[in-house]
């Protein structure tokens, strides 16, 4: 992106005759061409428009230099481009490329930028539930969340047969003094609990807790609202929720069962689990020391608490013996399911079924570490539920790109991460005539081919 820099030509090295300089007086460039295909498939989806739907905007129209779908929007692909604080937007406020892909090429008023600078961007941020006196910006939570499986549900152009719905919990370190601030002890550290769910690459939820919490807190009203959505729109899809042991507890499982929800959700080891499998134990062990590497054996059989939950269900164990280790060979594990045993054999269940679920984990660290959905740095959990909401946006825009423009290309299972660096980190030089924008992207360019396969899928 262009500074405002005096030119004076900085001596790198001489090339035989030649002398290697550099300045800062390049006219229009940005480094964010890749913006274009982010504006192509929110234009495909909606979603900024809809997004920007979902705050109620109490500013006086005659003052207003930047409109409400524009700072939503710029928010959003701000992230989606690597832009993870507010600060950044000083800059980008004039950056050639993210103005036309949101329809600002020039100020509102002389004086100004294009786009919003940090503080404007800031009061968006900090959005209270509904407009007030002192913050003419409000949000509506429940539209956002809705928001979220509306894009889901838009995604598919006829109704599944089936659909998995993952569910985890995460950490979210914590560095100041937030609202809801708890240390926790698995995590080890002061952190928020945001409960994620995801079916394949789809973002469903994303709701910010505190962490004095169990895993599970809440998160049967969120599938229940996420099914009873789901089943509005389409009625014979057959459903199966999926999680860790964290998840395994009796108020889901019953949920489920009442409603006719299939389940697969890891269980807890205990001393009682372990010894009922102890024959297969045995024969893994077995197995193990003359093959002289890992053998598993698996075990099906009904199984109930002693007070926690209310009927006997099946379980299925995976008895795992690892030479080596002496008497920490033994790796068992432990799911329970609401699936019949006549449908799916237990190898198949846990290896195919349930092993699958840690795909969703690369997810979250998408959000996290590629969309800083972990920056939830305000002082208010109101604010850093909005941050996460606009981290989460951001993951549902890239992956709609990756799912409708990457298909079939050697991008088609990158992550945001790779995507950004491949195809959104091109430099471009913009001109303005008065019949048109033109972005003249770099000729080296090693994407190219596939940057061109996007476009044509997104606006042909």
């Amino acid at each position: 992106m262009q500074t405002e820099c005096n030119a004076e030509p900085m001596l790198f090295a001489r090339l035989d005759r030649r002398e290697l300089v550099a300045d800062f007086d390049g006219g229009a460039i940005s480094s964010d061409a890749g913006a274009l295909l982010l504006g192509a498939t929110d234009r495909a989806i909606g979603l900024v428009d809809r997004f920007a739907a979902c705050f109620a905007d109490g500013r006086d129209p005659v003052r207003v230099a930047h409109e409400l779908p524009t700072l939503v929007g710029q928010r959003v692909f701000g992230i989606a481009l690597g832009y993870e604080d507010l600060i950044d937007h000083d800059d980008l406020r004039r950056d050639p490329v993210l103005g036309a892909v949101l329809g600002k090429l020039e100020a509102k008023r002389p004086g100004l930028a294009p786009l919003a600078g940090k503080s404007t961007l800031n009061r968006l941020e900090h959005a209270p539930t509904g407009a007030d006196r002192y913050r003419r910006i409000g949000h509506d939570g429940a539209a956002i969340a809705d928001l979220f499986l509306d894009l889901f549900l838009d995604a598919h152009e006829r109704p599944p047969a089936r659909i998995t719905l993952d569910l985890d919990a995460t950490d979210d370190p914590i560095h100041g003094e937030q609202e809801g601030r708890f240390f926790h002890g698995y995590y080890d550290g002061y952190c928020y609990l945001p409960l994620y769910v995801f079916c394949g690459d789809h973002l469903l939820a994303a709701k910010l807790r505190r962490a004095n919490i169990d895993a599970s807190a809440g998160a049967v009203e969120e599938i229940a609202r996420l099914v009873g959505r789901i089943r509005a729109a389409w009625p014979r899809v057959q459903i199966l929720l999926r999680a860790d042991s964290g998840f395994a507890r009796e108020e889901l499982m019953a949920w489920a069962e009442a409603n006719g929800v299939d389940y697969l959700l890891g269980l807890a080891r205990n001393a009682r689990l372990v010894e009922r499998i102890a024959p297969e134990l045995a024969r893994a062990e077995a197995a193990a020391r003359r093959a002289k590497r890992p053998a598993r054996r698996f075990a099906d059989f009904p199984w109930t608490t002693r007070e926690s939950w209310s009927r006997p269900r099946r379980v299925v164990a995976k008895a795992e013996w690892m030479p080596g280790r002496g008497d920490a060979g033994a790796n068992p594990r432990f799911v329970v399911t609401s699936l019949d045993p006549g449908t799916v054999a237990a190898r198949r269940l846990y290896e195919r079924l349930y092993c699958a679920r840690g795909d969703m984990e690369n997810r979250i660290k998408e959000c996290q570490l590629d969309l800083f959905a972990d920056r939830t740095s305000a002082a208010t959990m109101r604010a850093n539920q909005l941050r996460l909401w606009f981290a989460s946006m951001a993951y549902v825009l890239v992956s709609a790109l990756r799912r409708r423009a990457l298909a079939a290309t050697r991008f088609a299972r990158a992550t945001c991460g790779t995507i950004r660096a491949k195809l959104f980190k091109i430099g471009a030089l913009v001109t303005v005539s008065v019949r048109r924008v033109r972005v003249a992207m770099a000729s080296a360019c090693p994407n190219a081919a596939t940057f061109r396969l996007a476009h044509r899928r997104l606006c042909g």
